[in-house]
């Protein structure tokens, strides 16, 4: 413990002492609404569920934590630590995947660069359960570093707080299904966030620009010591934004596998598959200075790592669906991949994902850089808005005409968005009737715009 603690201020004091920390030229003084601005445009995301468990078509981590949780296809302790020594994904092409992101139409990624099981994807120099003592060798991330870098592609970095594999975060003479919260009143618990701040130290400084930090704390967040670790983050990277799951607000709020029912606002907070939250938010539509930035995570099937035997994909319709109404309450959409143990995305999740970039060729002025719509809560559309326009994402065609009510500003013009082709409409206050062709253009969503005056 004294030569880890050596070491540990060493490594400390030469990161305070590099000089070789371009992101700390950044301005400090950037207000918040400048250091979220390419977020809250961007709208869509991929997220990356990769690791050796992969290669057994489990779920990442929860196997070991709760083993009921993987009774369809079992897998011992012992069995899921031994992985590593067969992962060696010869297919992976990190610019593939870049190159499918851009094709789907999203606009920034998040890897996952350690899962709760304590594996890191990265070369870490305080830990060998990592990448690069497995077969394959090389720092996957770096790979993904420099192909979203070439690409203009931001990318961000899931880590986990909890870690199975570290002495210092629970006993390890233990099956990590007695103590996989943690165990923050044992001694070694102050090495253990020691530990953190390395390793994120090492992801702030080695790995290029980095737009994200993803935490997962799980529960009882506050034993990580929060405020520490956003004060890491914004002294190495200030641009950096934080989520919410490590014991402090952060930047945005991150529901899972669910989209609010209304636009989320400050003060309530939401985190993980809890959709009691739904009670506590307010419906309508807040002042700008009330909106809460926030960001729903989805999986494409039922598993966040890969796996074989899960045949549950949505349609694409769905997730087309589920992007818009995300949009529509001024959230962003973080979907989930994947890869398989080779490092290829499987063609399930192409497939849609292509399907969703071909909607967003034509929509995606309805959607990137937008922000909730006037209109809420209606069963047949939704609405984003952009400056003085606003955007109606149609779900079920009417017959004859389409009745607004709620757009409160003077519209000049309606068009379908797809072709530009005007449309005849008639305004009286704050409702705008408009004469629609037969048939819908989109089956999916048919997008008008709202020409503000």
């Amino acid at each position: 413990m004294t030569a880890y603690k050596q070491n540990r201020r060493a490594i400390l004091k030469a990161l305070a002492g590099s000089a070789a920390l371009p992101f700390l030229a950044r301005a400090e003084s950037e207000s918040e609404s400048e250091r979220t601005a390419w977020y809250r445009a961007a709208k869509f995301g991929m997220f990356i569920h990769w690791g050796p468990y992969s290669l057994a078509s489990i779920e990442a981590s929860w196997p070991i934590m709760v083993p009921k949780s993987s009774s369809s296809n079992p897998i011992t302790e012992a069995e899921y630590r031994a992985l590593p020594k067969r992962f060696n994904p010869v297919e992976y092409d990190p610019s593939a995947w870049v190159r499918l992101a851009r094709a789907a139409g999203q606009r920034y990624m998040v890897f996952t660069t350690k899962h709760h099981d304590g594996f890191c994807m990265f070369d870490s120099a305080y830990t060998n359960f990592k990448i690069t003592k497995t077969p394959y060798g090389k720092d996957a991330t770096a790979m993904l570093s420099k192909a979203c870098a070439t690409a203009g592609m931001p990318l961000g970095f899931y880590y986990s707080p909890p870690d199975m594999t570290h002495p210092g975060y629970r006993d390890t003479s233990k099956p990590a299904s007695e103590n996989w919260h943690g165990e923050p009143a044992r001694p070694e618990w102050p090495l253990y966030l020691d530990y953190m701040q390395l390793q994120l130290s090492e992801l702030l400084t080695r790995y290029g620009d980095v737009r994200i930090i993803w935490f997962d704390g799980l529960d009882h967040e506050e034993k990580y010591d929060g405020r520490r670790f956003l004060r890491l983050i914004h002294d190495l990277q200030p641009g950096t934004l934080v989520n919410n799951r490590i014991g402090v607000p952060g930047d945005y709020q991150t529901p899972e596998q669910f989209i609010p029912s209304a636009i989320p606002t400050k003060g309530i907070r939401i985190m993980g598959t809890d959709r009691g939250v739904d009670t506590k938010l307010i419906r309508g539509v807040p002042r700008p200075e009330d909106f809460q930035l926030w960001e729903t995570c989805m999986t494409i099937n039922n598993t966040w790592a890969y796996n074989k035997y899960d045949r549950k994909f949505k349609s694409a319709n769905f997730l087309i669906r589920s992007l818009i109404e995300v949009a529509s309450r001024g959230g962003n959409f973080l979907l989930n991949v994947g890869p398989s143990p080779e490092g290829t995305i499987q063609p399930e999740f192409q497939e849609r994902l292509l399907a969703i970039g071909k909607w967003l060729d034509v929509n995606g002025e309805a959607i990137y850089d937008t922000t909730y719509g006037p209109i809420q809560g209606v069963p047949f559309a939704r609405t984003t808005a952009k400056g003085a326009n606003v955007y109606v994402h149609v779900f079920d065609w009417p017959q004859g005409k389409l009745e607004l009510n709620g757009i409160s500003r003077a519209v000049r013009a309606v068009a379908l968005l797809n072709d530009g082709k005007p449309l005849v409409f008639q305004q009286d206050g704050e409702r705008v009737s408009i004469e629609l062709p037969a048939v819908a253009p989109d089956p999916v969503a048919t997008v008008l715009i709202l020409r503000g005056a």
